[in-house]
């Protein structure tokens, strides 16, 4: 049995009947009429960052007063949406089949200003995070890592920085992914020759515009990559209720397509934005039986901040209680540090032969 839940506020999909020529126009290119606030995100980014962003390259027009400016637009209105938006549209393709050019808008027209060049993450992301599942196989797995200490983010960060793109190399060719390969390294060494080339044309626009962002981007993923695989339960890594979390009733939702349910999306990769809710609310009873962590009121980035200052009380004073008996918060705070525990190389090695036999077993 679990305790009631929370009424939910985070977005739900609600059929309009009544809908302007804008929108009817653009429903008859998109798949799903859901993903309709997608197309507006992405005009809303074409007409405000581009020509902010061109403005800064008018020959003798930049100074770097301008520049906390533009990573205020960047940054504090559309990145974390943007982020979301590539996310999903990863995962469900946002034009249909005959428009499917457009599809490029997202990652190639829009990644670059918002730090991300063009298909590294769809490739990072769909055809290895999710493959692998935060075992050690997955390049940006947490588990070889102590998940509450700054020494083993940062050991975490740089390591992702300056390697996952050779380690995602060798990933693909033993998958024999040359395809893949070839897109990664096409979209992340073009970006790269391109941001180099614009350094011609002007430096200093160019580390405000686009090398910055990508490094900041970076930085952004890491945590959030953290704070979503932060909790690992020891003894069974591969279930998907014990080695990531959900966020409930946060603002981080409402702004960025209901992020927060990572548990939702890790058990269903391609499961609408608009279904997360309905999922958690009709199979409750296995979260509860997982002992899943859920949190209210918070999100990623957060938790991974009250990780990084050790402040378990904070975190478990925003933690869902669904046992029918509550636990008390030195019992909540045993539970997270349970699952904080970096894994020792002997079970490392058990986990990865065991999801490679899976995945081996899968394929016949």
């Amino acid at each position: 049995m679990s305790r009631p839940l929370a009424a939910i506020t985070d977005p739900r999909f609600t059929p309009k009947a009544d809908r302007n020529a804008f929108e009817r126009f653009f429903l008859t290119l998109i798949n799903d009429e859901r993903d309709l606030p997608f197309v507006w995100l992405a005009l809303q980014m074409t007409f405000a960052i581009l020509p902010s962003a061109a403005l800064l390259y008018v020959p003798g027009f930049f100074r770097w007063w301008m520049a906390p400016i533009y990573w205020a637009l960047v940054f504090l209105v559309f990145v974390d949406k943007y982020m979301l938006m590539l996310h999903n549209t990863s995962h469900r393709k946002l034009f249909k089949r005959k428009y499917k050019i457009f599809n490029q808008w997202v990652p190639f027209i829009l990644g670059p200003f918002c730090g991300q060049s063009p298909w590294t993450y769809e490739v990072h992301h769909i055809t290895m995070h999710h493959a692998e599942g935060n075992l050690p196989d997955d390049l940006s797995s947490t588990m070889s890592y102590q998940r509450d200490s700054l020494i083993d983010w940062l050991k975490y960060f740089f390591r992702f920085f300056f390697f996952i793109m050779p380690e995602m190399a060798a990933y693909q060719l033993r998958k024999k992914r040359y395809t893949v390969l070839r897109k990664m390294l096409v979209g992340e060494l073009g970006f790269i020759a391109f941001c180099v080339g614009m350094s011609f044309v002007n430096p200093s626009a160019t580390l405000a515009v686009f090398v910055i962002p990508f490094v900041a981007i970076r930085v952004l993923m890491m945590a959030g990559n953290w704070g979503q695989h932060a909790f690992v339960d020891p003894d069974e890594p591969d279930n998907d209720h014990k080695s990531s979390i959900t966020c409930i009733n946060s603002r981080y939702n409402r702004r960025c397509f209901n992020d927060g349910y990572h548990i939702s999306h890790h058990l269903v990769a391609n499961r609408h934005w608009t279904d997360h809710v309905d999922e958690l609310e009709e199979n409750l009873d296995e979260y509860v039986k997982n002992d899943a962590i859920i949190f209210e009121g918070i999100d990623f980035f957060l938790v991974w901040v009250l990780l990084m200052l050790k402040r378990y009380d904070t975190l478990a004073d925003h933690f869902v209680e669904l046992r029918e008996e509550p636990r008390s918060k030195e019992e909540i705070i045993a539970l997270f540090k349970r699952r904080l525990v970096k894994f020792s190389p002997e079970k490392l090695a058990e986990y990865s032969k065991r999801a490679q036999r899976a995945q081996v077993a899968a394929a016949r």
